[in-house]
């Protein structure tokens, strides 16, 4: 039978909570109840022994939580309070800490279990591994995890990177990115194979020229799991390869099913303060030795907006590195001196920002630009409104990169470049040292827990 601890607040009558805990008994070993506040149905905090259990009290609901679990390590926290002692918000902060713990948090209507409880449960590699997870979709994850894999290689390190993706393979797939220098044209013929060829593996090993292997996943919870995937297959291919470090990329919010050793939390800081201060931002915080905020300049985001999500990090976990940096896109072949016609996921407010870069950085003429790459109609109709304007296609290996840019290129006998996003610090860190940093810990993690 597993162990429960149970959330209890004095807005009820005593002798009804006492109903309530006989009858939670019937399914778990109830060891102690947290109290959480409230006074209106009982006489004094002082006189909390009638509920016939350990009683925990503390100084607010969080801390409380906190001794419970550590004093009696329980499987599942049952949460019987209610409104106006926990509000909704208050909930998530109290699951964020049970499943921080691996602790499941149940409550009346609602059930969050730690990612180990989900589906088969976590891979468990030898091999040290560093996550890279993502607040959501389009913050810029695979461009950092791209960037750290690069830097580590370029540090001699031997590294495998494993991601996850809503269009990844049905069997994980394994691409010596080192041997096999994917072009446009392999990408095209992936595509006509049915595979979704600008999928996070394909961009990894394109980018870093790192060996990759491609997994897929389908759904994802609020607190990160997923609800199938074969990353646990993937997981032991990487293992076989007997590399230093497993790179571990996340898809959408959505965390990698592996154990892990250390972990990069990537913020969209477009996204605004309530994805790390709310819902279960602060459990993405428990699990990060690194944050990178992205995308964090105008006009994607104030520096107010800046400032707010480093605040409320701060709150959180006052002693975790944070990097502030912006994206620029890096031709990963010569564009100088050609009239371009320049694809994107970037938000459209952002692209003349990145247009000019390329002018300015790289020598071309951007003739054009859309920032549909993920809506395949509009992305078809900014293409031909500027047929015959542009001499080259550049495009991010994104959405329908291959599928409809590259496709079309070639049908129109226009060659089709691929286009990096490069993670820039704008607060005058050092990225290097930091990627080299979480890596060592990683690895160091990973090393003793394979000693133990």
């Amino acid at each position: 039978m597993k162990r429960a601890v149970a959330l209890i607040d004095g807005e009820h009558y005593p002798p009804v909570v006492r109903f309530a805990l006989d009858q939670l008994a019937w399914d778990y070993e109830v060891v102690a109840a947290a109290f959480l506040g409230g006074s209106e149905k009982i006489d004094a905090v002082d006189g909390l022994g009638g509920y016939g259990l350990p009683l925990v009290t503390g100084v607010d609901a969080e801390q409380t939580l906190r001794t419970a679990l550590a004093r009696y390590a329980p499987d599942v926290v049952v949460d019987l309070s209610d409104e106006p002692v926990l509000s909704s918000a208050d909930r998530f902060v109290l699951a964020s800490i049970a499943l921080e713990h691996g602790v499941a948090y149940r409550g009346a209507d609602f059930a969050f279990e730690p990612p180990a409880a989900v589906g088969a449960g976590l891979a468990t590699p030898a091999t040290p591994v560093l996550t890279v997870i993502g607040t959501g979709k389009r913050v810029g994850k695979t461009a950092v995890s791209a960037d750290i894999a690069r830097r580590l290689k370029a540090a001699g390190r031997q590294i495998v990177v494993l991601a996850m993706g809503r269009g990844g393979p049905d069997e994980p797939e394994l691409i010596l990115g080192e041997e096999v220098a994917l072009t446009t044209a392999d990408l095209l013929a992936l595509a006509r194979q049915g595979k979704h060829a600008s999928s996070d593996n394909y961009e990894d090993a394109v980018m870093s020229r790192v060996t990759t292997v491609g997994c897929r996943r389908c759904g994802g919870g609020i607190a990160g799991a997923t609800f199938y995937s074969n990353v646990r297959e993937g997981a032991a291919l990487a293992d076989s390869l007997g590399k230093e470090l497993l790179i571990a990329e996340g898809s959408g919010s959505a965390i990698p099913p592996i154990a892990f050793d250390a972990a990069v939390l990537v913020i969209g800081a477009g996204r605004g303060v309530t994805y790390v201060r709310d819902y279960f931002g602060p459990y993405r915080l428990a699990q990060a030795d690194l944050v990178v905020i992205a995308a964090a300049e105008p006009p994607t985001a104030t520096a107010d907006d800046v400032a707010a999500i480093c605040s409320a990090i701060r709150e959180c976990r006052p002693e975790l590195p944070v990097l502030v940096t912006g994206f620029r896109p890096r031709p990963i072949e010569s564009v100088a001196g050609r009239r371009v016609f320049f694809a994107t996921t970037a938000p459209p407010a952002a692209v003349p920002l990145l247009a000019e870069h390329l002018a300015t950085e790289h020598g071309c003429q951007v003739v054009a630009t859309s920032a549909h790459l993920s809506d395949r109609a509009r992305l078809r109709e900014d293409m031909a409104a500027h047929a015959g304007e542009y001499d080259l296609l550049l495009t991010e290996l994104k959405a329908a990169a291959i599928d409809v840019v590259a496709a079309a290129g070639e049908e129109a006998g226009v060659s089709t470049v691929l286009c990096d996003n490069v993670p820039v610090p704008l607060d005058g860190a050092d990225l290097g040292e930091h990627v080299a940093c979480v890596a060592d810990l990683a690895i160091a993690r990973g090393l003793a827990r394979e000693g133990a």
